[in-house]
């Protein structure tokens, strides 16, 4: 079954609040990638945003706390709303399309569901409702 957890944009700060979140809650970090490790001749990033954070996960209890930095060229994000995502971690493939199907029928696509470079799964929407969400299948977890 999928399991559900949030997901948290920041403008540029999104270490620093995870360093503070570890300080809180314990535990180590699970995942942490840089921009600058997805840079490519494709997909280029500036130097001076290279070393925000991709992604950044911390797993608390049976659930995991998720985030990343907004780059400059994608503008800011509002500290009042569009700040979090509700991310979905399926089991299997079939169940991340299905998920993703489902709940993006007669919303707002931003990156349809697809296999990624490192053969992870991936997908980014708003449902009908304006609820934002992410849709993610890592068959190596």
């Amino acid at each position: 079954m999928a399991q559900i957890n949030p997901h948290i944009n920041f403008n540029g700060n999104a270490e620093e609040a995870f360093t503070f979140y570890k300080s809180v809650f314990g535990g180590e970090f699970s995942k942490v990638v840089r921009f600058k490790e997805i840079s490519s001749p494709e997909y280029p990033i500036p130097a001076n945003e290279e070393n925000k954070l991709m992604y950044i996960s911390l797993p608390i209890g049976g659930s995991v706390l998720m985030a990343n930095d907004i780059l400059e060229v994608m503008g800011k994000v509002s500290e009042e709303e569009n700040r979090s995502k509700i991310t979905i971690s399926a089991e299997s493939k079939e169940e991340a399309y299905k998920i993703f199907n489902g709940l993006s029928a007669g919303g707002q696509v931003e990156m349809p569901l697809d296999e990624n470079p490192d053969g992870t799964y991936f997908a980014m929407f708003r449902d009908k409702y304006g609820i934002e969400w992410m849709v993610k299948f890592d068959p190596k977890e």
